[in-house]
């Protein structure tokens, strides 16, 4: 073999030295293997099977973490660097994302289609446009109630009634939950708007006045205290929903409107059941 095809078969060959232990099995070690085995490597895959034998390692090695890759008999360090060695991308955990709010909002955009495509054949209705609404509030509020603390400490950075009481941004969540589910179901409207109503105004007025009249760069409390959604024109997207279905729904209740898909799937459900009440068996001969 040629000096240039045995540096190639060498440069060809990966080793992977990962915690694989009887109660843990590293997740960064399979990642590891993974992408190795995927960008055409041949691994050689080593497992560290106690806590003695890792710690043995990362003396003879002067390295703090594993799993550690070599490629061609040179360490290349752990998962990150081999994904920048890779020339793949590496996440910042602290850097801002809309991610989770885009990812949120089309879950339950394709969620409100669907439930409107099973209960009234077309997917392209106005129940579906309220279901969005009411299961997003929903979605959201299960989002801050996963860490409640972590939740209320982000609202606290920028909401003006939690400012002045703080117990508000304890309680915001579960009173979103409840504004979305009646929402959903199209009950109890005179709860329903006013609580919407209120907690959106509030909201807006809030994050209106920190983002664009104070100028601040805050991180957004709108999908959990733990995530990194710039606060700003999402939350305010979020807030103006709240008030546009409320307000809707305060129309319908008045009769300012022709109607909401709720009442209007109520009416054809009367009318079917009258109708079939009035439809009468043939008599026998």
């Amino acid at each position: 073999m040629s000096d240039s095809s045995h540096h190639l078969a060498s440069t060809n060959k990966a080793a992977v030295y990962r915690m694989v232990m009887p109660g843990h099995i590293c997740p960064y070690g399979l990642k590891a293997v993974y992408l190795l085995k995927y960008a055409g490597y041949e691994v050689e895959d080593h497992h560290l099977a106690t806590r003695e034998e890792t710690d043995t390692f990362k003396v003879e090695h002067g390295v703090t973490t594993t799993p550690q890759l070599f490629i061609g008999g040179k360490r290349v360090g752990g998962h990150d660097d081999l994904r920048r060695f890779l020339g793949k991308r590496v996440a910042d955990p602290k850097a801002t994302s809309y991610r989770p709010v885009v990812a949120l909002f089309s879950i339950t955009a394709l969620t409100a289609l669907a439930a409107s495509y099973a209960v009234t054949g077309n997917a392209f209705t106005l129940l579906a446009a309220e279901w969005f609404i009411g299961f997003s509030m929903v979605v959201l509020a299960l989002l801050k109630l996963q860490n409640i603390e972590s939740f209320a400490t982000m609202f606290l950075n920028y909401d003006l009634l939690a400012k002045r009481w703080v117990p508000y941004s304890y309680i915001y969540p579960f009173v979103e939950g409840l504004a979305g589910v009646l929402m959903i179901s199209g009950a109890l409207t005179w709860l329903a708007v006013p609580i919407a109503l209120f907690i959106a105004t509030i909201g807006t007025v809030s994050v209106f006045k920190a983002v664009y009249v104070d100028k601040r760069e805050l991180k957004c409390a709108c999908v959990g205290g733990s995530s990194n959604v710039p606060l700003g024109f999402i939350s305010l997207t979020e807030n103006l929903m709240m008030i546009v279905m409320a307000v809707w729904m305060a129309l319908t209740a008045v009769g300012f409107t022709t109607g909401s898909a709720h009442m209007m799937d109520k009416n054809l459900t009367r009318t079917v059941e009258t109708s079939s009440t009035n439809v009468k068996d043939p008599a026998p001969r």
